[in-house]
């Protein structure tokens, strides 16, 4: 006997239809050429699997080939079909096959992705030539498809808030200076990438440009930080609005808004307005917290300075009574 077929499956002569077939599906993932790109062996072991499979798992084959053996074919009984030697395809089974046996039964998502996850009307062969075809021609595609471009671009801090518009000065690698408008989306934050779809490399003759992958920079504000979808800023108050209290403007993404300060207010203390932060696609927006900074006056005159320490006589505290190291 050329080659023994139970062998190559790895059953027993004496194995049920389910054992064939169970034996077949996983010898079918661990060699097929799509999960060993690199390894023809693979290929090759995977056409015996389909040649022995298609000979076991059809009951009046499997009978002429324990009868007589590789010569079975000349005995009028027929063979493996001539696909055996052609491709990596599988040979001479189509919708259920003989044996019952179902291309469904092998779950091609584990090793071909959720799109070959079940059979057409052709069975598991049609979907094996139908991913033939869309190999050569994704490879094809490839191949013609110009690289891809990496780049930085340096956005303003407000923009990356709000989104809007920046413009991008390239240098082709046909020296040619280009300036391109670059759409940033709100909320996008520092080291994101933007793709700018056929703005990379030239592709060749017949094909598609590559993609322009911007690595975006957010310049820091001088006043607001981010903070995920919250915003931070620090709001300048006088020691009369921080002491008897006072409504302040504070400007916001969404314009500017009145922040009451309670009388008596410390710098540090953080107020918070609701919903003013950073809206970023369909989440929820951020709010933004208000930092009180109490600015003394640039100039005080000795009565001033007099009359400070006493009203600091007046009330007895410790403010550095918890500080810790």
């Amino acid at each position: 006997m050329a080659e023994d077929y139970y062998k190559t499956l790895g059953v027993s002569r004496g194995a049920s239809q389910a054992d064939i077939q169970k034996a077949y599906r996983e010898l079918a993932r661990k060699y097929h050429p799509d999960m060993n790109p690199d390894d023809r062996s693979a290929t090759k072991k995977f056409q015996q699997i389909q040649a022995a499979f298609d000979v076991l798992n059809n009951p009046e084959k499997r009978e002429m080939y324990d009868r007589y053996g590789s010569s079975f074919e000349t005995m009028g009984a027929g063979g493996p079909r001539a696909e055996r030697g052609a491709g990596w395809g599988p040979a001479g089974f189509g919708p259920g096959g003989p044996g019952g046996f179902q291309a469904e039964d092998i779950d091609l998502g584990q090793f071909f992705g959720e799109r070959f996850g079940q059979a057409g009307p052709g069975g598991l062969g049609d979907i094996f030539s139908q991913f033939r075809r869309s190999a050569r021609r994704g490879g094809a595609a490839r191949a013609n498809r110009g690289a891809d471009v990496s780049a930085e671009v340096e956005i303003p801090f407000n923009t990356s808030i709000t989104g809007g518009e920046v413009h991008l000065a390239l240098q082709r690698e046909s020296g040619q200076a280009e300036t391109i408008l670059v759409k940033v989306p709100p909320g996008i934050e520092a080291g994101k990438k933007i793709r700018l779809r056929g703005q990379g490399g030239p592709a060749r003759s017949g094909g598609t440009p590559g993609d322009l992958l911007l690595t975006v920079r957010v310049v820091p504000h001088p006043f607001f930080a981010r903070r995920g979808n919250s915003l931070y800023v620090r709001v300048p108050v006088t020691m009369g609005e921080a002491a008897a209290g006072a409504t302040v403007d504070v400007p916001t993404p969404k314009g500017t808004v009145s922040l009451h300060v309670p009388p008596g207010t410390s710098s540090g203390t953080k107020l918070r307005i609701k919903g003013h932060g950073v809206a970023a696609g369909s989440a929820t927006p951020g709010d933004l917290l208000a930092e009180v900074q109490i600015v003394m006056p640039q100039k005080l005159t000795d009565a001033d300075r007099e009359a400070i320490r006493q009203i600091d006589q007046r009330y007895s505290q410790n403010p550095r009574q918890n500080l810790r190291w």
